[in-house]
């Protein structure tokens, strides 16, 4: 099981971004993507995740296999910790949710409402989802906005466990997650040409 990117092209509001870009992951490895703001990368993992189309190329994963997790932290505000944990492990068709509890720091807070946590405790518990899904391949876009320095240190720790067990990581992040062995993938070559001014193909509009 592994994800193949091949030949991508993909636009953010009708503008192209990106285009060529091909990548394999196998179980076990994790690749960074790096660029400017603006480059394309929350638009290429979308992409990947299946939220929206890609312009070209192929994506090819197996059926069900990718946990996506970007800006927003997914949670239910009336919910307690456990019970959101509960609600996604059902979603997933999964039932632990003792070692998310653990291993992101939650137990001591499982009893308490969600909307009743810190910045930095929503953060924990939307990514702890992640390891609920049940899924082998986890798409991540800047997961540790929010976090203290502890905290990233103990997601770093969730992401290489995950990749010892054969897992795999999709991450666009500048923050250092203790992954040595992860490749690293800059876009600003991939950047799309766009039509020329005047050409008829381009709104500029969008400009």
């Amino acid at each position: 099981m592994s994800l193949a990117v091949t030949a991508l092209a993909c636009a953010r509001g009708g503008v192209p971004l990106l285009e060529g870009v091909s990548f394999a992951l196998r179980p076990g490895a994790a690749l960074v993507l790096r660029g400017p703001n603006g480059c394309g990368k929350t638009t290429l993992l979308r992409c990947v995740a299946g939220l929206q189309p890609a312009l070209a190329g192929e994506i090819a994963a197996a059926p069900d296999a990718i946990a996506y997790a970007a800006h927003a932290d997914g949670i239910k505000a009336t919910l307690s910790v456990a019970e959101n944990l509960r609600f996604w492990a059902a979603i997933y068709g999964t039932t632990d949710i003792e070692t998310a509890l653990e291993r992101m720091n939650l137990r001591a807070l499982a009893d308490r409402a969600a909307q009743n946590l810190s910045a930095g405790q929503k953060r924990r518990l939307g990514l702890a989802r992640l390891m609920v899904t049940g899924r082998p391949v986890w798409v991540l876009d800047e997961p540790t906005v929010s976090l203290d320095m502890a905290s990233v240190a103990l997601f770093g720790g969730v992401v290489r466990d995950h990749l010892a067990r054969g897992g795999m990581a999709l991450i666009a992040t500048h923050i250092d997650l203790g992954l040595p062995e992860a490749e690293v993938l800059d876009l600003t070559p991939f950047k799309a040409q766009l039509p020329a001014a005047g050409s008829g193909d381009f709104d500029e509009a969008f400009l």
